[in-house]
């Protein structure tokens, strides 16, 4: 099995910003990424301070998400670029890693 350069991207934004469905969507049918997860946090803050949680008794409907996805070094720089100036993303996180996957 050959190893393979990938670089690894994590958003992170919250269920209220509404915009995990439009990032899924073009990760998947425009970029056509080799993999995303998507994570839901069960507590978490921002920027702001804010301390998002979630109880059994509270039902949050603004818990921390953060979407994952890897790809090709030169594809992902690309990608990252229209996140932020395209979808306003601000809070993404990246790093080189390697994949043993059989082929991306």
């Amino acid at each position: 099995m050959a190893a393979q350069s990938i670089t690894v991207v994590r958003i992170y934004l919250r269920e209220g910003e509404h915009l995990l469905g439009g990032i899924i969507d073009f990760l998947h049918d425009e970029e056509k990424v080799s993999g995303i997860t998507v994570f839901q946090g069960i507590m978490g803050f921002g920027p702001d301070g804010k301390i998002r949680t979630s109880h059994l008794l509270d039902l949050s409907l603004d818990l921390p998400l953060v979407i994952e996805f890897y790809d090709l070094p030169e594809r992902v720089d690309c990608i990252i670029n229209h996140l932020q100036t395209h979808m306003g993303l601000s809070h993404i996180v990246s790093w080189s890693a390697t994949s043993h996957i059989r082929s991306l």
